[in-house]
């Protein structure tokens, strides 16, 4: 893993805000992350965002379909989170979330609402208009051709009430390296890319847009707590 890393930053509500530049390995990042929220449901460590890149990997979610591999012409790393194949690599901005929801209401569904409309609401914020579909998880915009695409993923695991995974979002990634794989399953879907868009983002104007706007994403978490019997 590269240990060039940006700790220690305390953001909102005590969350610890991390930031990796370079390229973490996908493996090492996920062992780490696993740790993490081992620790967080003990009471030992705070809760953690962590922002990074990956080289080029396909992941595989609990439901991935072995026909849905096309060309695996990079690593194939089993993942641990739900759904299905997915792409990660340079150029895509990674978001990984380890936050307690025994103490942000335990309401899954809630949980991956609050994050698909933190990340809109990001993107928003770099000049893109993105948007929730229906029976489709994940973030969603009208590419060039007029289009529905899918321009970013959500992927959660909840342990002992802890979260794991989170979201990606294209900014500017190689999207020729998605065809080597059915994208979460969506055959029909094209996937696209800030850069496609005409959009120009880098990593630290979208880390930007998400610290702007995470306090009202933690606020959105209190949906479950009102849910709750």
């Amino acid at each position: 893993m590269d240990t060039n890393v940006e700790t220690g930053v305390t953001g909102p509500d005590g969350i610890e805000w991390r930031l990796t530049p370079g390229l973490t390995d996908y493996a090492a990042a996920l062992a780490e992350m696993e740790a993490r929220a081992a620790a967080v449901a003990a009471g030992e460590a705070r809760e953690l965002v962590w922002l990074l890149e990956h080289p080029p990997v396909y992941t595989a979610g609990t439901s991935a379909d072995p026909s849905e591999l096309v060309d695996p012409r990079f690593p194939v790393v089993p993942a641990g989170r739900g759904g299905r194949y997915t792409y990660h690599g340079p150029g895509q901005r990674v978001g990984y979330l380890v936050l307690d929801l025994n103490r942000r209401g335990r309401d899954v569904r809630c949980f991956v609402h609050a994050v698909e409309g933190w990340v809109i609401a990001a993107l928003a914020r770099i000049g893109i208009a993105a948007f929730r579909a229906p029976g489709r998880i994940g973030i969603w915009t009208i590419d060039a051709a007029g289009q529905e695409a899918k321009i970013g993923a959500i992927g959660i695991r909840v342990r002992r009430w802890v979260t794991l995974h989170g979201f990606s979002v294209n900014l500017s990634p190689d999207l020729q390296h998605f065809t080597g794989i059915v994208p979460c399953g969506l055959a029909e879907y094209p996937v696209t890319s800030a850069a496609a868009l005409g959009i120009s983002s880098d990593p630290a104007t979208f880390d930007a847009a998400l610290a702007f706007t995470v306090d009202a994403f933690l606020n959105s978490l209190t949906c479950a707590g009102e849910n709750e019997t």
